[in-house]
């Protein structure tokens, strides 16, 4: 299939025929916004080779690298973003989402599932881990290439921090906090309509991870004090109960929380309260 998109257009354009490569079909896709759909990466290579536009939008904003991102396409994130004619990594689509954007809740709808571990079929549940792997493998790339952490989506404002805290993905809060690495000054305070990623974690209800979201984030310097719109502070919007009572205490002790590290068969990170 690669040889006949390389023959028609080579052979159109030898002809000195007026090739319409990003001619659209009734869904608003160019040729190469098709290949990225169906995942065909050379396809896609050879498309921009010959003059594509890497930033054309089909009839919900998306460019070619918006689709690759929620598809989880890491191959083809690779070819699009090693081209000479770079794509846009903060372009919206009409849902107010980067390509980042678009990734990391991807990245959280596979999360949500695969915490459904004891109600799938272990086939499924594996599916599902492999597609996320690559899904962060996309996010990897889009951060590499510099892709904004501090982007904000258009419709709520929401970081990719307030994203992750929201959907309860420890794993991608973590990785975002330890690539930031102080680039964006102040981005583990950053608001969405006056919250913080700590206020959307202390609003969270009958998420397992919680306690560990919480901590973390005090860990890397969530304020505390900080009040949204409505004058509360993250200690008030805890949900009552046992559960609630000890998130209340953490955000009460506020910024003194240190990591340590225990030496176990796989190394993990545990935090626990300074004295």
């Amino acid at each position: 299939m690669r040889e006949h998109v390389c023959a028609v257009v080579e052979r159109l354009q030898g002809l000195h025929k007026v090739c319409q490569i990003d001619a659209r079909e009734h869904h608003g896709k160019t040729p190469l916004l098709v290949a990225v759909t169906a995942n065909q990466p050379h396809i896609a290579y050879d498309l921009i080779r010959l003059g594509a536009d890497v930033n054309a939008v089909d009839n919900q904003g998306q460019t070619a690298l918006h689709m690759a991102a929620k598809y989880g396409y890491p191959e083809v994130i690779q070819v699009l973003l090693s081209t000479s004619r770079m794509p846009d990594l903060e372009v919206f689509d009409f849902e107010g989402h980067s390509p980042l954007h678009c990734a990391v809740l991807t990245h959280n709808r596979l999360h949500c599932e695969t915490q459904q571990k004891l109600k799938l079929p272990k086939r499924r549940f594996d599916e599902l881990e492999s597609r996320k792997l690559k899904v962060m493998d996309c996010i990897g790339f889009l951060v590499q290439a510099g892709s904004c952490l501090a982007s904000q989506d258009i419709k709520s404002s929401k970081s990719v921090l307030h994203l992750v805290v929201q959907a309860g993905n420890y794993s991608l809060l973590k990785y975002f906090l330890e690539v930031n690495t102080g680039t964006v000054p102040d981005f583990i305070n950053m608001k969405a309509h006056g919250n913080t990623a700590l206020h959307m974690a202390a609003a969270l209800q009958n998420e397992s991870q919680q306690e560990a979201i919480v901590r973390l984030l005090l860990a890397c310097g969530a304020d505390p004090s900080i009040r949204n719109l409505d004058n509360e502070q993250p200690v008030h919007l805890v949900q009552p109960g046992a559960a609630g009572e000890k998130i209340q205490a953490l955000l009460r002790r506020g910024k003194g929380l240190m990591p340590v590290i225990h030496s176990t068969s796989q190394q993990s990170t545990r935090w626990h309260d300074t004295p």
